[in-house]
């Protein structure tokens, strides 16, 4: 049996240093995911107040910002997220609730993807929000002196991290109540997310649904989804609590050794994986359950076995990272799969449903691209591709570490930039090489 230990959770690892760099005192967070997207974040936060050092491999000591992150007074601090969406809409809301300038901005594909939304809901809260290039996107300044106003409404239509923004911003408040508006609510489980943290900081809330004309507290954590225009949620002025943090294991990056396992020769087993996780990609277990696969799951352990796979169609709103993983899985199944609910793909890193489509079609896989998914067709054919294919990974994490599921049926392949897994893994290809069929 291989046995791999899955990373820290990168979602739950931002979540946690934004929670310590707003508390008062200080506090040491462990287990946290050294990546890029961490980095940015933790950078950031070092310019604005906080002080936080790392100590070990993944533990921190955080003293935070009494939150009120310090901006600029003549020019605005400089706050490069890079290629980190996840630290650019986060921290966009939360350092809106501090004093001064901030300036945020990234790498050319940053600049192309939409944050007006959230921008929207800031300016509402009294933030003068100034575009400096295309309309509705980054880099923007931001103008602050702190977030005035007791109600806002956000959409999740595009992204969740609107809505986990304004909430980690909301206790630095006089009280403010999120209004969730919209067609639809994709990624609620990466809500879940922000929502414990903000529970272990010691943070009050309560999440109420309109029944019958009248607003009912609800408890959160039984919830599949949210329904815009029934949903919101009231957060009581308070600071963030200081203490000990640690951080669980990451089923996003552990998604490519569970299908590894599925498509390989021998059991893996995958450590510190938690079975009660409220992370969305938690998913990948049932999907590979309804795919064929067998698998077995206990506390802090997932043992996945080699299967004969099969299509199956899905809806993966609430697990969207999984979806270049479960497209290049399905190459190997019997019968299509279908993937829906995806639309909002196209603004992550890179077109995450053109690009797996694009790229699987070079390994003779039938794709179709839909107007919220895509439709992977094996139609039993070989994986075949010419040689010297060199298979493009968009400069994106995701792409790279699921392209990698190509290797069961072509051998080694080629993939143009291999590096990009430094955004939240940076130790994928060393722990990859555990599963790899070419390895030696």
């Amino acid at each position: 049996m291989i046995a791999i230990t899955a990373p820290a959770s990168k979602s739950v690892s931002h979540r946690m240093i934004i929670g310590a760099a707003m508390a008062a005192g200080e506090s040491i967070v462990s287990g946290v995911l050294e990546s890029e997207d961490l980095a940015r974040t933790i950078g950031i936060f070092n310019d604005c107040g906080a002080r936080i050092y790392r100590q070990e491999a993944g533990v921190y000591s955080v003293t935070g910002c009494c939150g009120t992150p310090a901006g600029g007074i003549d020019e605005p601090v400089s706050c490069d997220v890079h290629e980190s969406g996840t630290t650019c809409r986060l921290l966009t809301a939360v350092l809106a609730a501090g004093l001064g300038k901030f300036r945020i901005h990234g790498a050319p594909r940053m600049h192309e993807r939409p944050i007006k939304e959230l921008a929207n809901a800031l300016s509402s809260l009294t933030v003068n929000v100034t575009y400096e290039g295309a309309e509705g996107c980054p880099p923007v300044v931001l103008d602050t002196d702190g977030l005035k106003g007791s109600e806002v409404s956000i959409s999740l239509e595009e992204s969740s991290q609107y809505l986990s923004g304004l909430l980690l911003a909301a206790p630095s408040t006089r009280g403010l109540t999120i209004n969730l508006v919209g067609n639809k609510a994709v990624s609620w489980p990466y809500v879940g997310l922000t929502l414990d943290a903000m529970e272990q900081f010691g943070i009050t809330f309560s999440v109420e649904m309109l029944e019958d004309s009248e607003w009912v507290e609800k408890d959160w954590r039984t919830f599949e989804t949210a329904v815009p225009n029934k949903t919101r949620f009231i957060v009581k002025p308070g600071m963030y609590r200081n203490g000990s943090y640690t951080v669980e294991g990451d089923w996003s990056n552990a998604s490519y050794f569970l299908a590894a396992g599925t498509l390989g020769t021998e059991p893996v087993r995958i450590a510190n994986l938690h079975a009660n996780s409220l992370q969305g990609d938690k998913a990948m277990f049932t999907i590979l359950q309804q795919m064929g696969a067998t698998l077995e799951i206990n506390d802090k352990n997932v043992i996945v076995h080699p299967s004969k796979l099969k299509g199956i169609d899905v809806d993966m709103g609430n697990c969207p990272d999984l979806v270049p993983t479960v497209a290049a899985l399905a190459a190997y199944a019997e019968g299509s799969t279908t993937i829906r609910n995806v639309a909002h793909l196209r603004i992550k890193e890179c077109d995450r449903l053109a690009a797996p489509a694009a790229e699987l079609r070079k390994a003779g896989i039938d794709t179709e691209v839909t107007e919220d998914g895509i439709i992977i067709r094996p139609d039993r054919k070989a994986i075949t591709a010419p040689e010297g294919t060199v298979f493009k990974t968009y400069n994106d994490h995701r792409m790279a570490m699921s392209l990698s599921l190509l290797q069961f049926a072509l051998g080694d392949i080629e993939l143009d930039n291999k590096a990009c897994v430094s955004k939240s893994f940076p130790t994928f290809w060393e722990e990859w090489e555990k599963v790899s069929p070419c390895r030696r």
